[in-house]
């Protein structure tokens, strides 16, 4: 918005043309008699024309919602600037971004937030990427299932701000447990210090969303959030690194070669651990393999069905004992196998869909008989 653009009220009707600037929040509108009218600046549109009915207020105000819910929801309220500068907008002067010390170094976080925090058991949640740094941040946020990925959202975060991601429920916290962020970082219309690209892969943990104290006061929500670091003082979070002689490796690799090797756990077999009485099995391939390459879907799903035999007689001896085998949502294609290996190969095991609140909707128990 800039002088001489016309205008429209979103609270009322009419409109003018643009005559100044009151600091960064009101703008002086000039009307037909030539007064100026201070008015919040959020409370005006840029027009065209000079339609300004009833009917292009209330359309101009759904535009306004709908670009606020995608806008930055506002900048970090504990900014340690450097330089006060004026950034009065007036005469079309768009101020520079105000630095803070410290800010060279990334610190980027994904963040949910309970919409009610008062109803923990019926609350909805909402992400954001927080930018505490003082560079730009484009980024692409992406969850998946098995080796198959899904863009949330791609956008860009101004330099120290927080930018709304969605709004979801509970029913979606298992399609969410595999996420994956990459970020770029640059300043505008300035030198800067080239920053590596973050490419990081992590998970969440639906059952955290169902307690209380994982929510925690913070420096950038008036409310408890809870706080995945992306990357944090120039430190991403598992990076996702792969060296000149890796790629080489895998280039000219022989077609007989080995196709996927199981991740190293001598202390108990790749995907198993202990939770009390339980044994969990994580039989989503990213848990069970270092590497997918050269694997078709096909391959990867004999590779996890043999996971699940091999734990059924690993402790086919020990009476009574509960396994868990998680296998995700998505299209229910291992649930499915799972299912009906143990209708027609394992009929003594009595089977069932494992706790909601602590595996979502993915999970299956069997109990040894």
């Amino acid at each position: 918005m800039k002088i001489g653009d016309k205008v429209r009220f979103l609270s009322e009707t009419g409109g003018g043309k643009v005559a100044g600037f009151q600091g960064k929040n009101i703008v002086l509108v000039e009307d037909a008699d030539g007064f100026e009218i201070p008015f919040p600046i959020n409370e005006v549109v840029v027009v065209n024309n000079e339609d300004y009915s009833t009917q292009r207020v209330v359309e101009a105000k759904d535009e306004q919602r709908q670009a606020q819910h995608r806008s930055v929801k506002g900048r970090l309220s504990d900014v340690d600037a450097k330089d006060e500068s004026d950034d009065d907008p007036s005469d079309g002067f768009v101020a520079p971004v105000v630095e803070r010390q410290g800010g060279n170094r990334l610190s980027v976080y994904l963040a949910f937030v309970p919409v009610d925090i008062r109803d923990m058991t019926n609350t909805r949640f909402e992400s954001y990427l927080v930018n505490e740094s003082n560079y730009y941040i484009h980024y692409c946020y992406m969850t998946a299932e098995g080796t198959s990925w899904t863009i949330r959202s791609v956008g860009e975060v101004e330099p120290n701000t927080k930018e709304f991601i969605e709004e979801f429920g509970r029913e979606q916290l298992n399609d969410m447990a595999h996420t994956a962020m990459q970020l770029t970082a640059y300043k505008r219309q300035k030198p800067f210090l080239k920053k590596p690209v973050v490419d990081v892969e992590f998970r969440v943990d639906a059952v955290k969303f169902y307690k209380l104290h994982t929510f925690q006061e913070n420096d950038f929500f008036e409310t408890p959030a809870l706080l995945y670091p992306v990357v944090e003082n120039d430190k991403p979070l598992r990076p996702l690194v792969i060296s000149a002689e890796q790629v080489k490796e895998e280039m000219f690799k022989k077609n007989d070669a080995p196709k996927a090797t199981p991740k190293k756990a001598p202390a108990r077999p790749m995907g198993q651990r202990l939770k009390g009485d339980k044994i969990v099995v994580d039989l989503h391939a990213h848990e069970l393999l270092e590497t997918t390459a050269g694997m078709s879907a096909a391959d990867i799903l004999d590779y996890q069905l043999d996971v699940f035999r091999r734990t059924l007689e690993q402790y086919k001896a020990k009476k009574g004992q509960k396994i868990i085998f998680i296998h995700g949502k998505g299209e229910g294609v291992l649930r499915q196998s799972i299912i009906h290996e143990l209708n027609y190969k394992y009929k003594q095991y009595p089977y069932q869909d494992a706790s909601f609140q602590e595996y979502g909707y993915g999970a299956t128990q069997v109990t040894i008989r």
